[in-house]
C-alpha cells in the first residue's frame, strides 16, 4: 500500500474535478466526526494506491469501490482495472487488514497482476491451438481452399446464385479473419456471461449466432438497397481502410487475450463505455464484451463495412445495379450463403459439453489472436508501415521479363481468385511502363488492386486492364490487394546499356 498526504484547507485551490469530489466528501464526513470547522481547520486527507489481482471490467471495479467505501474514514475509492489497483482516499491512515477483508469480500485479492501467466496449463493449451492453427493453414493451401471462389462464375452474369455461392466460400475463406473472429467473440461473451445455458437446448446456446446472422442479413439487405440506390462509386479510402482492419485486430487481440488467460493484465484492457449509453444498449456491466441481444444484431449489420474482399466485389456489383430492390436482394443472399461457415466456427463454443468448455474457449482465444495478428499485418501493410519485403535493393531480385517498344516497356501479371501471377516480378528504372494485369477471377479480393507508394486504387476488369505508370526510381514497390491480404512486389533496377532500344529484357 503506498500513501501520500492530500493536505486541504480554506486557501487551498481546488483546480479538478477529483478534488471537488473529495472536497464534498471529506466536508460530509467532518460533520459526521464531529470535527470543528473553523476557520483555520486543515484535514489532511490520504491517498492510498493498493495493488488489486483479478479485475478484468467496470464491473469489479464498481464491487471493489462499493466495498472499500464502507471501511470507516475512507472518503472516496477509485479503482482502475487497466491500472491494476484501487486508490483509496481517507481521513487518515486505512488498516491494510480491514482493505485487504473488503477486497476478498469484493470476490478479489490484494495484489499485482502479472503481464503473464504462471499456469503452465494455459500455456500448452494454447502451444495446442496454434499448431492446430498452422495445421489448418497447411490444409487450406495445399487443398485450394482459399481459392474457393475460383470457378464459381461471375457474379454479373449469375446473379442472386453466384451471390449465394461466393457467401459460401466467403463464410469459410479469406474473409473469416475478420467477421468471424468477431463471431468467435460474440459466442465466447455469451457463453461467459451465462454458464447456466449450458444445460439449455441446443437453440439457446446458439441465440447469440441466430441473433447476429438476423442483423446481419437485415442489414446487408437495408445497406445494399441504398448502395443500389446511391449508384455511385463507395469505395472506402485505404487510410479509413486500414484503421478499420487495425481497430478490429486490436479488439480481437484484447478478446483473445481474455479468452485464453495468458496475460491477466491485458485482459483487463477490455473498453468501456459510459455509463448511459451502456443503460441504453442495454449492458448493464458497461463492458463492451458483455453481450446483449441488441448489440449482436447491431454487429450482424456493422459487419457489412468491414473490409472483406469478397463482400466488396459484390458490392460492387449492387452498386452498378441501380435498383434498391435487386441490390438488397443481393447483398442478403450473399449474406445468408455467409451463415453456414459462420455458424459452425462461432457455435463450437455454445455446443460443447461444460467440462470441456474451459479448454475450448483457450484454444478459440488462440484463434482469435491469430485473425488478430493477420488483419493488423494487412492493415499496416495498407499504410506502408511493414518494410517491403526482403529489403530494399534489387540484390536477389528476379529479372526483368518485359518486352520494349518505343522505349515503353511492357510487364504482364495475372490476377487469379488468390492472388496475383507471378506475385514478385521486376522491370526497369527510368522507363515508363505499362502494366497489364489480366482478371481471370471477378469475385475476389485481389480485383481491387492498390499500389500505396504511387496512391494507385484501380478496380480490375474481367480480362485485360492496362495500368500506366512513370518513370521510376530503383528500388522495390509493394501492390496488394485492398485488404492488404494478397500481396506482391515490383522489383526496380538499372536499365542496362541500350535496353531502352531493344525489344526485350531478361
Amino acid at each position: 500500500m503506498a500513501n501520500r498526504s492530500v493536505p486541504r484547507g480554506p486557501s487551498t485551490p481546488r483546480t479538478t474535478e477529483r478534488s471537488r469530489g473529495v472536497a464534498a466528501s471529506s466536508a460530509s464526513a467532518e460533520g459526521r466526526s464531529g470535527t470543528p470547522r473553523g476557520a483555520g481547520t486543515s484535514i489532511e486527507l490520504v491517498s492510498t494506491f493498493v495493488p488489486i489481482a483479478g479485475m478484468t471490467c467496470r464491473s469489479c471495479e464498481q464491487r471493489i469501490e462499493r466495498n472499500v467505501r464502507r471501511i470507516p474514514n475512507v472518503v472516496q475509492a477509485s479503482a482502475s482495472a487497466v491500472q491494476a489497483r484501487v486508490e483509496i482516499i481517507s481521513e487518515g491512515p486505512v488498516p491494510a487488514a480491514a482493505v485487504a477483508e473488503a477486497v476478498e469480500a469484493a470476490g478479489y485479492s490484494v495484489g499485482g497482476t502479472p503481464w503473464l501467466t504462471h499456469d503452465l496449463r494455459t500455456w500448452i493449451t494454447a502451444g495446442v491451438g496454434l499448431l492446430a492453427i498452422v495445421a489448418i493453414a497447411l490444409v487450406a493451401e495445399m487443398t485450394g481452399l482459399l481459392g474457393l471462389a475460383s470457378g464459381i462464375g461471375d457474379i454479373r452474369e449469375g446473379g442472386l446464385v453466384v451471390a449465394l455461392l461466393l457467401g459460401l466460400a466467403a463464410g469459410v475463406s479469406t474473409c473469416m479473419a475478420l467477421t468471424g473472429g468477431l463471431v468467435l467473440a460474440l459466442s465466447a461473451a455469451y457463453t461467459a456471461s451465462r454458464p447456466a445455458v449450458a444445460g439449455a437446448s441446443v437453440a439457446a446456446r446458439m441465440r447469440p449466432h441466430f441473433v447476429f446472422h438476423a442483423g446481419r442479413i437485415a442489414g446487408f439487405a437495408l445497406l445494399g438497397a441504398v448502395l443500389g440506390a446511391i449508384g455511385s462509386s463507395v469505395a472506402l479510402p485505404t487510410p479509413l481502410v486500414a484503421t478499420l482492419m487495425i481497430a478490429v485486430a486490436i479488439v480481437m487481440t484484447i478478446l483473445g487475450t481474455r479468452l485464453t488467460g495468458l496475460s491477466p493484465r491485458i485482459a483487463a484492457w477490455s473498453p468501456t463505455l459510459p455509463a448511459g449509453f451502456s443503460r441504453a444498449l442495454g449492458l448493464t456491466e458497461g463492458s463492451v464484451s458483455a453481450y446483449s441481444d441488441l448489440r449482436a444484431l447491431a454487429l450482424g449489420a456493422a459487419t457489412f463495412f468491414l473490409p472483406c474482399g469478397f463482400t466488396q466485389a459484390v458490392q460492387v456489383y449492387a452498386l452498378s445495379t441501380g435498383s434498391p430492390l435487386y441490390a438488397g436482394a443481393i447483398m442478403a443472399v450473399f449474406a445468408i450463403g455467409t451463415a453456414p461457415g459462420l455458424l459452425a466456427l462461432g457455435g463450437l463454443p455454445a455446443l460443447v459439453p461444460a467440462r470441456s468448455r474451459p479448454m475450448l474457449l483457450q484454444l478459440v482465444g488462440v484463434v482469435v489472436l491469430g485473425f488478430a495478428m493477420v488483419n493488423a499485418m494487412a492493415g499496416l501493410r495498407l499504410v506502408g508501415v511493414t518494410p517491403s519485403i526482403g529489403g530494399g535493393g534489387s540484390a536477389g531480385a528476379p529479372a526483368p521479363v518485359v518486352t520494349i517498344e518505343n522505349g515503353v516497356q511492357t510487364l504482364r501479371t495475372f490476377q487469379l481468385a488468390n492472388g496475383y501471377m507471378p506475385a514478385d516480378a521486376a522491370l526497369y528504372a527510368g522507363m515508363p511502363t505499362r502494366w497489364i494485369v489480366e482478371s481471370l477471377d471477378p469475385n475476389s479480393c485481389a480485383i481491387f488492386l492498390q499500389v500505396p507508394s504511387l496512391g494507385l486504387n484501380v478496380t480490375l476488369a474481367k480480362g485485360e486492364n492496362a495500368i500506366d505508370l512513370p518513370p521510376l526510381e530503383p528500388g522495390r514497390l509493394t501492390y496488394m490487394c485492398s485488404m492488404g491480404m494478397y500481396v506482391g512486389q515490383l522489383t526496380v533496377v538499372d536499365a542496362p546499356s541500350g535496353a531502352s532500344a531493344g525489344s526485350a529484357g531478361g
